[in-house]
């Protein structure tokens, strides 16, 4: 009767009682490959639709399937962003996910500086891909384009020079 109980005293005496149990981290990946989690979300025009905010810009993107065009207010982006390391930050999630010239995006942004307005831009568009390819979300998340960026210009306070720059002060 006592050979019939298994005793464990080590971690190796747990492998031989399991057997073939199947293993459980194999179960999760085998789920998460079948479907994606998300379902893809498009408007009336087959368009995915997201809003890209950094700092104090807004940006509003859509993209379709097409030749590659990026237009920011009614003009390209070669006019709207003259400097070559915004329109590198606005392709980032094109070229981490390898769909560059595969989709054209059309937004509109407003408020904050250049350098924030690319950044709303590129997190409009890493939104927009996840919500066209829901397979891509995993790699655009991982990249960290779907984190917004909230640092915004801290406030003056009164009686205060600036927002935490005191006056000068006057002992006499």
């Amino acid at each position: 009767m006592a050979e019939d109980t298994k005793s464990v005293s080590d971690l190796s005496d747990l492998k031989d009682i399991a057997g073939n149990a199947p293993d459980a981290g194999a179960a999760d990946v085998a789920r998460s490959s079948d479907a994606p989690l998300r379902e893809q979300e498009l408007d009336a025009q087959g368009r995915a639709y997201a809003t890209g905010r950094r700092k104090d810009a807004v940006a509003r993107v859509w993209i379709k399937p097409g030749k590659g065009t990026v237009t920011i207010n009614g003009r390209d982006q070669e006019q709207f962003f003259a400097r070559p390391t915004l329109r590198l930050i606005i392709d980032q999630p094109f070229a981490i996910t390898e769909r560059q010239g595969q989709y054209d995006v059309i937004a509109t942004v407003s408020g904050g500086g250049l350098s924030g307005q690319a950044g709303a831009v590129k997190h409009g568009i890493s939104q927009a891909l996840a919500k066209f390819e829901p397979a891509l979300r995993s790699t655009v998340k991982a990249a960290g384009f779907l984190t917004r960026d909230p640092r915004v210009v801290e406030r003056k306070k009164y009686g205060r020079a600036k927002a935490r720059k005191s006056f000068q002060f006057s002992k006499r």
